[in-house]
């Protein structure tokens, strides 16, 4: 079985705004003291400029708290699950105006397939002021003879309500960072949503 949901946030910012919260995201101090304090770490693991197409290509390695395994697939996995470990791709199109990340698990693929792919683009109604952002993911449970359907469907379920609750407080240390660069472009009229 396989676990899928989209999600779809607008920001009143501008794309060029939006992306460069989003690249502040993890990094940010407030943000990893509070609402992203699950993130252990991030490392560029490389990062090119192609400046005949406009474009930053960006590999990033991030390391969190596991999620808690249910009881009865603790024994099966390793002691190494209190952390897992995300390898992120990132293409922005500077002359598109479109950011493509694309995340993965690295380890705990033994129990849980996760990749998740987000698009900021402008808005289309309003494109100049706007940030359209959509959020795909995709859980599926590694299939495990010597556990039951619905065991593999709790993990499943589990890992989405911790991804969804997870996006949301990245979605709101976006806005925070957003907020704070538009304060200091001279941007008066942000007001918090």
């Amino acid at each position: 079985m396989v676990v899928s949901y989209t999600q779809e946030h607008v920001y009143r910012h501008p794309w060029h705004r939006v992306t460069a919260a989003a690249w502040r995201k993890f990094t940010d101090a407030d943000a990893r003291a509070a609402p992203l304090s699950h993130i252990l770490e991030v490392h560029t693991l490389s990062r090119r400029v192609d400046a005949r197409e406009g474009r930053i290509h960006a590999v990033r390695a991030i390391a969190g708290r596991a999620p808690p395994l249910p009881l009865l697939l603790r024994g099966l996995a390793s002691s190494a699950t209190d952390v897992v470990l995300c390898v992120e791709h990132t293409v922005v199109d500077g002359p598109a105006r479109a950011m493509r990340v694309v995340s993965r698990n690295a380890n705990l693929r033994g129990l849980v397939h996760v990749e998740e792919t987000c698009s900021y683009r402008p808005h289309p109604d309003r494109p100049d002021e706007w940030t359209l952002f959509r959020q795909e993911t995709s859980i599926r449970c590694a299939p495990l003879a010597s556990v039951a359907a619905w065991a593999a469907e709790t993990v499943e379920r589990r890992c989405a309500e911790r991804f969804t609750q997870n996006a949301s407080r990245g979605r709101e240390v976006v806005e925070r960072i957003c907020e704070r660069l538009a304060l200091a472009d001279g941007d008066r009229s942000v007001r918090p949503m």
